[in-house]
């Protein structure tokens, strides 16, 4: 099975998807992603969630680091192969990962 290269490509602030800060019911502003920085790199390993990585997250782009770990790929007329992206489903903050394979 391969290592998954998983990139924070970018994180988005609720101002970015509703062209407004979006408040919570105690009126406070919600922050963009707390647990990941853009650019940051993370490794997952025998088809593992990576050490840190949000679990939320994870649960979502899994399915897709299983099939890049297990040597599949996706349409190739939409990534190269080894390649996909994914986003997190927050809708009030969601972020953007690129996961590629690392062929070893």
């Amino acid at each position: 099975m391969a290592k998954v290269k998983v990139t924070v490509i970018k994180k988005f602030k609720s101002k970015d998807v509703f062209g407004e800060d979006y408040k919570n019911p105690k009126g406070e502003i919600i922050p963009e992603c707390p647990v990941f920085q853009e650019g940051q790199v993370l490794i997952s390993k025998d088809g593992e969630k990576p050490e840190g990585f949000c679990g939320f997250g994870w649960r979502t782009i899994q399915p897709e680091a299983m099939v890049l770990a297990f040597g599949g790929n996706f349409w190739e007329s939409w990534t190269e192969p080894g390649t996909m992206y994914v986003a997190c489903p927050d809708g009030i903050r969601p972020v953007c990962f690129k996961l590629e394979r690392i062929e070893e």
